[in-house]
């Protein structure tokens, strides 16, 4: 099952990594380690035997710093990466399987809490021998309602309605913030509609892109033999889904078209969208979505060109055709919720052959992941009671302001940028606001029915729950409280529309912040997160909006055209990275990552500067001094094994480098990494001085 449409260029593309799903440290253990077992950080934050002393830090400093970890720690079968995403995320998880086994244990929760959503959904997840007896019998109704369609007004309003139960199809429907008035939300419209990774995966001619589509139309024929047809009836099926997915694949914008915020940024009337695909019943969709269109108003069509070739697939394609597209969307999109014959061809191709996962999770971390996804803030509440102590938020709230400060002086320091200009980028910065550890104010559940009998019925209504409420915003103000991820999340992210960043509490544990380390660990791990979160904000794409969170040119032209100059040489540096045999990593599509990699890195170690004035600079730890310690906790946040096929994956849908890039790129560019380590020019952890990009 592929993720939920998200908008590009929006909040979780600001985020700090895809998040992750299935994570953990394990307990203390002796020697090297293994895949399930990782040796938690001790009172210093950062333990020496994930070192390769036998290589230069000028060299390559990730087989440097983390080589012993890399070395003793492969992929586990269940994954298709294993760094510290993953081992914190397990950690959490753990937490998390406690306090729903808690809840299970209670009598007579009550109804519409969060705990017996939480509790019920997670109950009927485990419930193997109900799911297993059910098949796909709980989505006979809707199958019999798309195989009676009878008109496009009506498959119109089936895609509304498959939309609120988070079954993506044709096109994305969201309603957030407006780009050029950040003061109200509207309704947007978006590609999408593919059940491939991307639209590329239906056009490259190299052996694997052939390979994925030849899987994909097996995968296809298989899911509907599942649902009845027989052999002939299933190949032709997912034929006509293949051919109908290429067709709007062919329509969309590439994943590097998509970062631009202006160029997706298109707002016109009901009336000129009713022009612009006529075939769609618009008010038959709007009705189907909940939307008043009164109340709607205007939208935001992020690509035209697709809604107009939609128009033409639309009126060119059978009715039928489309239908069997739609049960295929269902199909695909449910998949996990059924019975086991459904989960093992789903994960066949979409963990197997797409992401090389060699072996399915264990049943209570298939259904924490559902659970979690689908209630991640009902777990959140119950995970922050007991996790998060308010030490960690003060610790982090003079970070953040030490970050601030140290990207204040940074600015007024820069060189290529004019006093004018800097003027605007002090504004934006001192308008930044933040979040930390958890939301002031929790969803109320009482309106959303969960129950212990159908898991799949509960993902729908859990879906549907979150489409009405994010509806139901339009017309209303902004809600300033509002959170984009769930407290336990192991992430962090930059909402350009608010202007502000916000750190989950299930970032704010080891290795990247730890009580109990020196102040350089903490600095190079959760201090470099909350400069890469800042540097978000004055990115290729965050650098295009205000401090009130607007599109809005602040910029000289002069002074635009030094930092998209500088912008190029990060691109240019990461397009030379191959990351596996012939595949190299998108220095466009990862710049804004890399920006904000390279910037928050300087400013964190600027910021422990900081914190160090006026006090005695601390001892040497295991023979390094604190500015070496401090890229120790970069490489520790960073280290990482993946799969080749996840890796292949992800070097054409992934706006982040893959780790091993993410340690190296930005610290040649740094000139204190240099310093800290005695580097020289020509070393390979160093770029040369008139290609060294220096942005922030």
């Amino acid at each position: 099952m592929q993720h939920p449409f998200t908008s590009p260029a929006r909040v979780l593309a600001y985020s700090l990594a895809l998040i992750m799903t299935a994570c953990g440290e394990g307990k203390k253990t002796t020697g090297e380690e293994t895949a399930g077992e990782s040796k938690p950080a001790g009172p210093v934050g950062f333990d020496i035997a994930y070192m390769d002393t036998t290589v230069s830090p000028c060299a390559n400093f990730e087989q440097f710093a983390v080589g012993n970890w890399i070395k003793n720690n492969p992929v586990p079968s269940t994954e298709s990466r294993w760094g510290s995403f993953n081992i914190l995320g397990e950690e959490n998880n753990e937490r998390l399987k406690g306090l729903l086994e808690e809840l299970l244990q209670k009598e007579n929760l009550s109804v519409g809490s969060y705990e017996q959503v939480a509790a019920d959904y997670y109950y009927s997840a485990l419930d193997t021998d109900n799911i297993e007896k059910k098949g796909a019998s709980d989505l006979k109704a809707q199958l019999e309602e798309i195989n009676a369609i009878t008109s496009l007004k009506e498959l119109t309003t089936l895609s509304a309605n498959l939309q609120t139960k988070g079954v993506r199809n044709l096109f994305g429907f969201f309603v957030a913030q407006d780009d050029r008035n950040s003061s109200q939300y509207i309704s947007q419209l978006y590609q999408g509609g593919l059940g491939l990774p991307d639209r590329d995966y239906y056009f490259n001619t190299d052996d694997r892109s052939k390979m994925i589509r030849d899987e994909y139309l097996k995968h296809l024929a298989t899911m509907f033999k599942l649902i009845g047809a027989d052999e002939a009836t299933a190949a032709a099926k997912a034929k006509t889904v293949m051919d109908i997915e290429t067709k709007l694949a062919k329509a969309s914008r590439t994943r590097i078209e998509l970062r631009d915020p202006e160029k997706n940024y298109n707002k016109m009337p009901l009336a000129k969208l009713k022009s612009l695909a006529p075939s769609l019943d618009w008010d038959a969709f709007l009705a189907g979505a909940g939307v008043n269109s009164e109340v709607a108003g205007e939208f935001v069509v992020g690509q035209p060109e697709f809604f107009k070739a939609l128009q033409v697939t639309l009126t060119n394609v059978k009715l039928d055709d489309w239908k069997t597209y739609m049960i295929w969307h269902l199909l695909e999109h449910s998949s996990v919720y059924l019975s086991s014959d459904f989960v093992n061809a789903d994960f066949a191709f979409y963990n197997t052959v797409l992401r090389g996962t060699k072996e399915q999770k264990t049943r209570w971390k298939k259904a924490l992941q559902m659970t979690n996804g689908a209630l991640g803030e009902a777990l959140g509440r119950a995970f922050v009671g007991k996790y998060f102590p308010p030490s960690s938020k003060k610790y982090m709230e003079q970070m953040v302001e030490n970050l601030r400060s140290a990207f204040r002086e940074r600015i007024n320091g820069l060189t290529w940028m004019s006093d004018s200009t800097k003027a605007s980028a002090l504004k934006k910065l001192e308008a930044f606001t933040y979040k930390i550890g958890y939301p002031n104010k929790w969803k109320d559940f009482s309106s959303l029915h969960i129950d212990r009998e159908s898991l799949v019925l509960n993902s729908q209504r859990a879906s549907q729950y979150e489409f009405k409420e994010m509806v139901d915003k339009l017309g209303k103000p902004i809600d300033k409280d509002e959170w984009f991820m769930s407290p336990q999340t192991v992430n962090a992210y930059y909402s350009p529309n608010q202007n502000e960043i916000v750190f989950p509490a299930g970032i704010l544990m080891p290795p990247f912040y730890n009580p109990n380390a020196d102040d350089a660990v903490n600095y190079g791990g959760i201090g470099a997160v909350i400069g890469h979160e800042f540097t978000h904000g004055f990115d290729d794409q965050g650098s295009k909006y205000d401090g009130s969170g607007n599109l809005n040119n602040w910029w000289s032209d002069e002074d635009r055209k030094r930092f998209d100059d500088r912008s190029g040489m990060v691109v240019s540096q990461f397009n030379q990275f191959e990351a596996l045999p012939g595949e190299f990593v998108n220095g466009s599509l990862t710049l804004g990552e890399n920006i904000a990699d390279l910037g928050g890195l300087i400013l964190a170690y600027y910021a422990l500067e900081k914190s160090y004035e006026g006090k005695e600079k601390p001892a040497d730890i295991d023979g390094y001094n604190y500015h070496q310690r401090f890229f120790f906790g970069w490489a520790n946040v960073w280290k990482q094994n993946i799969n080749d096929a996840e890796l292949s994956q992800r070097l054409v849908t992934d706006p982040h480098a893959p780790g091993r890039q993410r340690i190296l790129g930005p610290l040649a560019n740094i000139s204190e990494f240099k310093e800290a380590f005695g580097c020289s020019e020509g070393d390979a952890m160093v770029q040369s001085g008139d290609k060294r990009a220096v942005i922030w």
